[in-house]
């Protein structure tokens, strides 16, 4: 199985830190199904290319299994194609080879791995279940540009036709982690294969993997089903996943599901969320708002609809996710007074930085939770200290709660970027102490249907500026 990726970022031989791969060196590493290389076929500074190939074992594999197996007859898994095309095993050798890359993380060139860059991917050999089309389906909507050549059966016989692989080349300026994990989720996807047992774990992946960008795919119940081997119980999970993550309704994600026209309407947590929030703006009057850790926009275009929001500024330390925010919010084609009432800001919500004074209201939606304990203080300081809106909302999950996730692992967090989760005690030991130390009031809500024994899904903590003859205890 060979894959290659290239670019011509100038120096091109960056591309060597951001894979945490040396050009001038041949690198081999053991895995699940034989043996990777890495090595640099070109490696010059306006053109670089990283080539990974992976010797499949087909002996190894099946070594110490009995039975014929489900391929037919006793000499198949030794003659099948696994040795050469790309399929979920070029996905296993991906997150065990580029893990590094994969997470986005280079301390050598952190500014390059936030950066969007120009890439050309090529998989000589892919088997394509639905041919060229189904690539363009699954690519073309993140952004590449998409050549899937059909391979002859055989360049000698033109009579027999297509064979069900394709030559594929992807083009276009992404991010080198966002590549990475398109490709090990969306190659197993186009084979429509698993070569593995899939179980319960598999959806923990593809969550990960498709962080910011599954959710909202056009051909998510394809991707969903085929990387979760069409079986229904991991995908039923996986969707209700995805909707927590990606705030998206449940319905929106799995659109074969039927409606069933007597069945209660049922709100997603994540629009139950931002219904509870802008009541509690609207309650507060704030007509300035200031979306902190804005995400990808969700509560911004939710207050843009009220014309009693007079300004919203959407913060986030993330240049990509403020990318998306724009691109959804549509702030290319927005009207000129509508464009007016919003502004998005990328700045980090641990330092000071006075542009984030003088809103009515502030908000932190499932924003704290994203930051290292340790660094809380300082997010307090520069909210609550140097901006000091009139009215704060913090809302974040309740882990009492999360036992009452089907699919969500004992122990286990709703989101892999979670540092922390906190139950209802400890959130409100962290917001009294808050709002005792900065002069504020605060007061709490559940957001979400309430467990007798857990609480709510998410909590909720709304803080009030104290009137001055009040003082500050």
């Amino acid at each position: 199985m060979l894959l290659t990726i290239s670019t011509t970022l100038e120096p091109a031989t960056e591309l060597g830190f951001l894979l945490h791969k040396h050009p001038g060196k041949v690198q081999e590493f053991d895995v699940a199904v034989g043996r990777a290389h890495v090595f640099y076929p070109e490696a010059s500074q306006g053109r670089c290319t990283a080539a990974l190939l992976v010797e499949v074992d087909p002996v190894g594999l099946v070594r110490g299994r009995r039975g014929v197996g489900a391929e037919g007859f006793s000499l198949a898994q030794y003659v099948n194609d696994r040795p050469y095309a790309a399929s979920s095993m070029l996905s296993v050798a991906i997150a065990r080879v580029f893990k590094s890359a994969m997470a986005g993380r280079c301390d050598a060139r952190p500014e390059l791995a936030r950066r969007a860059l120009p890439l050309e991917i090529t998989v000589p050999a892919l088997p394509c279940a639905g041919g060229a089309e189904v690539a363009e389906r699954v690519f073309g909507p993140l952004g590449w540009e998409v050549a899937a050549a059909p391979v002859a059966l055989d360049p000698l016989v033109p009579q027999w036709g297509d064979s069900r692989y394709v030559d594929l080349t992807l083009r276009g300026e992404v991010r080198l982690a966002d590549a990475l994990n398109h490709l090990y989720v969306l190659l197993p996807v186009l084979d429509n294969a698993k070569h593995y047992w899939v179980s319960i774990d598999e959806v923990d992946k593809l969550i990960r993997a498709g962080d910011g960008w599954l959710g909202t795919h056009p051909e998510r119940e394809l991707i969903t089903r085929r990387y979760l081997a069409h079986r229904r119980e991991l995908v039923a999970t996986a969707v209700g996943r995805l909707a927590e993550v990606d705030d998206t309704a449940p319905e929106e994600l799995d659109n074969a599901v039927p409606p069933e026209d007597e069945a209660p309407v049922r709100t997603s947590l994540a629009a139950q969320r931002l219904a509870a929030v802008v009541d509690v703006l609207r309650e507060a009057g704030a007509a300035r708002v200031v979306d902190l850790g804005c995400g990808e926009g969700a509560l911004i275009r939710v207050l843009l609809d009220d014309p009693a929001m007079r300004e919203v500024l959407g913060v986030d330390v993330s240049h990509r996710a403020l990318q998306i925010a724009a691109r959804r919010l549509r702030l290319e084609r927005m009207g000129d007074r509508r464009r007016e009432r919003v502004h998005l800001l990328q700045s980090s919500l641990t330092y000071r930085d006075d542009r984030l004074a003088g809103f009515d209201a502030a908000v932190l939606m499932e924003v704290i939770e994203h930051l290292d304990p340790p660094r809380l203080p300082a997010l307090e300081h520069v909210v609550f200290g140097l901006a000091r809106p009139s009215t704060v909302v913090v809302t974040t999950p309740n882990v009492e709660y999360n036992s009452r996730f089907a699919g969500l692992e004992p122990g286990r967090m709703r989101h892999r970027d979670h540092r922390f989760e906190w139950s209802r005690s400890e959130f409100r030991a962290w917001a009294d102490r808050v709002a005792d130390g900065h002069g504020y009031r605060v007061r709490y809500r559940p957001v979400g249907a309430q467990d007798p024994e857990a609480g709510p899904p998410t909590q909720m903590a709304v803080f009030s500026l104290a009137a001055p003859e009040e003082g500050t205890p």
